[in-house]
C-alpha cells in the first residue's frame, strides 16, 4: 500500500515501515533527499543495507519498545549521513510491526522540539488539543485526556471522546458549534472564550479556544484542530474588575434608595450570583437611620434579580416585609459577611425551623452569601446572594470582592437616604408655606397642587396662593422664585408674605405688582454679591396676580414675567390662554405692568400655573397637555376640583420634569342676585335716613332683623361721611355671603383714618364706632374713587 504523498522539504522527515525480518516494506519519497536513492530502491531491501551505525537492524529495533537515539545511514555514494531516529512499535500490525522516523541531524533539534510540543500538548493540564473530525454528526473529537481530567488511553495516547461526554451539554454545544463553523467556512477561530464546565463538577472553568481547519491531500476539509487554553484565573480576575467597574459606574448615579438597590442586584446577576436581593431597613426607606442590626428590625425586600428572569416563588417576594431574628442579628452583627458554602449542611446545623429556611433560601440554591450593608456607622440592610448547582460554591475567597461592592452600594444607599431626608425637609417647608390646597367660597372653588422636579435639586420656588379680599372678592396668585432647595423655599415664603401684605391694601393688579417690584428692588440691594443675586434672593422672581369679583364677574390680572393662566369656558371643548402681556420680572425693569380685564361666567375654569410659558404646544410639553386636559374636565361638569387635582398630580409624577410645578385650578362662581342689593344715593344729608331704611328693609328680607341696629349705625355713618367729605353719587351695596358685607362708594380718593376723639370733640367717633361694630373694615381705591367696606359675622343660627 502506497503511503499518501507528502510535501516534506529536502532533508526533512523520512518514515520507514519495517517488518519483523528487518525488510523495508514502505517508505516516504523523502528518502531520496536523505540518501539519494529512490523509494523503489529502498522498499523490499533489508534495513541493514541502509544502516551505518549502530551496525544492524537488530540494534535499531532494540527490545521492541519505543525509543529515540542517534544513528547514521549510508547514501547512494556510500557516504555516512548522521540522523536522529525515533522507533515506534506498531503492535496492532503483525505485517509491519516497526515504524522508524529518520530526521537529518542538522534538523533534529527542530523536530525534537516539535515532538516535545506535541507531547506537552497531549499530557499537560492547562492546554488541551482537540482534533475534531468532519463526520456529519459532528460529535466525535480527539482530546488529550489530562486537560479534561480524564485518564489516558490504554496506549498512552489521546482519547477518542465526544465533547458533550466531558463538558456540560450547554457549554459543549456552544463550543462545538463554533468548531462546526470553522469546518464549514475555513475561517480560523482566535481566542474565543466560553465556559467549559466539566460534567458532574462544581467548579467554574473558562477556556480560550483557537481553531483552524485541516484539509486532506486533495484540499477537502478533513477536520478541525482546536487549542483549548484554561483561562479560569484570568477570567475570574477580569470578572472581578468588571464587577468593580460596573459597581463604580452604576451605583450612586441615582439619589433614590430603591433605585440604588435595584442597580446593586443588577450588577451582581448573573456574573456573581444566580439570585440576588437587597433587603433595606424600613426606617431607611422612610429616610430615617438605624445604628445596628437588632432582633425585630424590619426589613423590606426592595430589589430582586434572577439569572433566568424569574424570582423563586417559594421565598420572600419583592416588597415583602421580613423581621430579623436573634440568630440572624447575632451572625451578621458579630461576624459580618456570612458565607454558606453548603446549604444542605446548614439546615442540619442551625436551629432554624423549616418554614424560615424555605422563606430565606431558594429551593434551587446550593450556596449563599449574606452581606450587611453598612455606611457611616449605620446599618442600612442586608444583601443576599445565592448560587445553584453547576456553579462553584461561595467561599471565603469571594468575601473581599463582595464586601467592596457592598461598601460602595451602602454608601450610595446612605447618600440617597440623606438626600431623601433633606428633600423631604425642603418639601415639607415648601408645602407648609403654601395655602390650604382646597377652598370653597361664593367666589370660587379652588384646588392647588405642587409637583417637585425629578432632578436632584427637587423642590424649587414655584408657588400659588388664594387671598380673600374685601367684600366677597378673591385674589388668585401664582409665582416662581429663581433657584432650588431650601433657599428657594424660604424666598418663596418671603415673596408670598409680601404679596399678601400688599393684597390687604386692595390695590389693582398692575399697581400691586408695581409696589411689589419696588419692594424686590429694595430687598435686592442686600441680596446681591458682586452684582449677582445671592441664594434665596427675590431678584428675577415672577408673579401673576388676578382678582375676581363674584358679584359682577369681573376678573382683572397683570403679570410680572409670569405665563398667563389657562381659561376654559363652561361646557366648552376648547382651551384659551387669556391675552396677558407679561411685564419684566420683579426687580429687573421699570416698565409698567399691563392690566387685563375679563368677564367670567359661573362654571368657567381658570388655571394658574408656574410654567411652561404660553405659546408652547401641549403636545410638546407634557405638563401643559395634562393641565389642559384637567381644565377641560373641570369645565364639563361639577366634578370636585380636589379629585381632578389628585388625578393630575399622579399624571405629572409619572413623567420626568426638570423644574417643579405649582398649579391652582379655579372654578369661578357668582353670588346669586337675591343675595345682593345695590342703591345709588345723592349727596344729600337726608339720604342718610333713607340709607338706614333701605338697610333695615333688606335685612328683614334676608331674615337678619337681629343685625339691623348695628348695621344701620354702620351704614348711616359711612353714608354721612361720604356726603360730608366726598360728594355724590354715592353707592351702597350689601352682600349676603358667609358674612354680611356692606360697601359704600364715593368719588373721593381721600383715605379715611381712624382716630380716638377727645371728650370735648364734637366729631371723629364715626370710624371708631364702625371698628367696634364690624369684624373687619377697610377701604380700597377704584377708578372712580374709593370704597369703604365692612364685614360682620352672623349671630348664631342666622346666615
Amino acid at each position: 500500500m502506497r503511503p499518501p504523498e507528502t510535501n516534506v522539504p529536502p532533508g526533512g522527515l523520512v518514515a520507514l515501515l519495517v517488518d519483523a525480518g528487518g525488510v523495508v516494506r514502505q517508505c516516504t519519497d523523502t528518502v531520496r533527499e536523505l540518501t539519494g536513492r529512490d523509494r523503489e530502491e529502498v522498499v523490499g531491501r533489508p534495513m541493514d543495507e541502509l544502516v551505518a551505525a549502530p551496525p544492524g537492524f537488530a540494534e535499531w529495533a532494540g527490545d521492541g519498545g519505543s525509543r529515540e537515539f542517534g544513528a547514521a545511514v549510508r547514501d547512494a555514494g556510500g557516504h555516512r549521513v548522521d540522523v536522529d531516529v525515533a522507533m515506534v512499535p506498531l503492535p496492532q500490525s503483525d505485517a509491519v510491526p516497526y515504524l522508524f522516523l529518520l530526521v537529518p541531524a542538522s534538523h533534529a533539534l527542530r523536530h525534537r522540539q516539535g515532538r516535545a510540543l506535541v507531547r506537552a500538548l497531549l499530557t499537560q493540564e492547562r492546554v488541551g488539543l482537540v482534533l475534531r473530525d468532519a463526520a456529519p454528526d459532528g460529535n466525535c473529537s480527539t482530546v488529550n485526556p489530562g486537560f479534561f481530567g480524564l485518564p489516558a488511553s490504554g496506549q498512552g495516547g489521546p482519547s477518542r471522546l465526544v465533547l458533550s461526554d466531558v463538558l456540560v451539554a450547554k457549554d459543549a454545544e456552544v463550543i462545538d458549534g463554533r468548531l462546526r463553523e470553522v469546518l464549514r467556512t475555513g475561517e480560523p477561530l482566535v481566542d474565543f472564550e466560553h465556559a467549559a464546565r466539566r460534567r458532574g463538577g462544581t467548579a467554574d472553568q473558562w477556556v480560550s479556544v483557537s481553531a483552524f481547519r485541516l484539509n486532506d491531500a486533495a484540499g477537502q476539509p478533513a477536520g478541525v484542530a482546536a487549542l483549548f487554553v484554561d483561562v479560569t484565573e484570568q477570567f475570574a480576575a477580569r470578572r472581578r474588575l468588571t464587577l468593580l467597574h460596573a459597581a463604580a459606574n452604576r451605583l450612586g448615579e441615582s439619589l433614590d434608595v430603591t433605585r440604588n438597590a435595584e442597580e446593586l442586584v443588577a450588577v451582581l446577576v448573573p456574573g456573581f450570583a444566580d439570585h440576588a436581593c437587597a433587603d433595606v431597613s424600613d426606617t431607611v426607606l422612610r429616610s430615617g437611620e438605624t445604628s445596628r442590626m437588632e432582633p425585630g428590625m424590619k426589613l423590606r425586600r426592595a430589589a430582586v434579580a434572577s439569572a433566568d428572569g424569574t424570582w423563586p416563588a417559594e421565598i420572600y417576594q419583592l416588597g415583602d416585609e421580613l423581621r430579623v431574628r436573634d440568630l440572624e442579628s447575632d451572625a451578621l452583627g458579630s461576624v459580618g459577611t456570612m458565607v454558606v458554602p453548603d446549604l444542605a449542611a446548614l439546615s442540619d446545623e442551625l436551629p432554624v425551623d423549616a418554614e424560615r429556611m424555605r422563606l430565606l433560601f431558594p429551593a434551587s440554591a446550593t450556596s449563599a452569601l449574606f452581606v450587611p450593608l453598612m455606611a457611616r456607622g449605620h446599618i442600612l440592610g442586608v444583601l443576599g446572594l445565592w448560587r445553584g448547582a453547576g456553579r462553584q460554591p461561595y467561599s471565603a475567597t469571594d468575601v473581599p470582592l463582595i464586601e467592596e461592592i457592598a461598601s460602595r452600594a451602602a454608601l450610595s444607599l446612605d447618600n440617597a437616604r440623606r438626600y431623601a431626608r433633606e428633600r423631604d425637609t425642603v418639601e415639607t417647608l415648601q408645602r407648609s408655606l403654601l395655602p390650604a390646597p382646597d377652598t370653597r367660597t361664593s367666589a370660587a372653588e379652588t384646588a392647588g397642587l405642587y409637583a417637585p422636579a425629578s432632578t436632584p435639586a427637587g423642590t424649587g420656588g414655584s408657588w400659588y396662593d388664594v387671598v380673600r379680599l374685601s367684600g366677597v372678592r378673591i385674589a388668585l396668585v401664582a409665582g416662581k422664585v429663581v433657584g432650588h432647595g431650601m433657599h428657594a423655599a424660604a424666598a418663596m415664603g418671603r415673596l408670598r408674605s409680601a404679596v399678601q401684605t400688599l393684597a390687604d391694601l386692595d390695590l389693582p393688579p398692575a399697581e400691586l405688582l408695581t409696589h411689589l417690584d419696588d419692594l424686590v428692588k429694595r430687598l435686592g440691594e442686600g441680596d446681591r454679591s458682586e452684582g449677582r443675586p445671592l441664594a434665596g434672593s427675590l431678584y428675577g422672581a415672577t408673579c401673576l396676580y388676578a382678582t375676581y369679583d363674584p358679584v359682577t364677574g369681573e376678573c382683572h390680572m397683570a403679570s410680572a414675567g409670569h405665563p398667563g393662566p389657562v381659561l376654559v369656558r363652561r361646557h366648552s371643548a376648547t382651551v384659551s390662554d387669556p391675552v396677558v402681556r407679561p411685564g419684566p420680572r420683579l426687580g429687573r425693569g421699570a416698565e409698567p405692568f399691563d392690566p387685563v380685564e375679563l368677564t367670567l361666567q359661573p362654571g368657567d375654569v381658570l388655571v394658574l400655573h408656574s410654567g411652561p410659558p404660553v405659546g408652547v404646544a401641549p403636545e410638546d410639553t407634557p405638563d401643559l397637555g395634562h393641565l389642559h386636559g384637567s381644565a377641560l374636565a373641570a369645565a364639563r361638569d361639577d366634578t370636585p376640583l380636589s379629585r381632578l387635582a389628585e388625578r393630575l398630580l399622579r399624571d405629572l409624577n409619572r413623567e420626568p420634569r426638570q423644574e417643579d410645578l405649582a398649579l391652582l385650578l379655579t372654578r369661578v362662581g357668582r353670588v346669586p342676585p337675591d343675595r345682593t342689593a345695590y342703591w345709588q344715593l345723592q349727596a344729600d344729608p337726608e339720604q342718610a335716613s333713607r340709607a338706614r331704611e333701605l338697610t333695615a328693609r333688606q335685612l328683614a328680607e334676608w331674615g337678619l332683623d337681629e343685625m339691623a341696629f348695628g348695621t344701620e349705625l354702620i351704614i348711616s355713618e359711612l353714608v354721612t361721611n361720604a356726603i360730608r367729605y366726598a360728594g355724590g353719587p354715592i353707592g351702597l351695596r350689601m352682600v349676603k355671603d358667609d358674612r354680611l358685607v356692606c360697601e359704600v362708594s364715593d368719588p373721593s380718593q381721600a383715605q379715611p383714618h381712624l382716630r380716638r376723639a377727645r371728650t370735648s370733640d364734637e366729631g371723629g367717633r364715626g370710624l371708631f364706632l364702625i371698628a367696634q361694630l364690624a369684624d373687619r373694615w377697610g377701604s380700597r381705591y377704584t377708578l372712580d374713587g374709593k370704597t369703604i367696606w365692612t364685614e360682620q359675622t352672623y349671630p348664631s343660627g342666622l346666615g
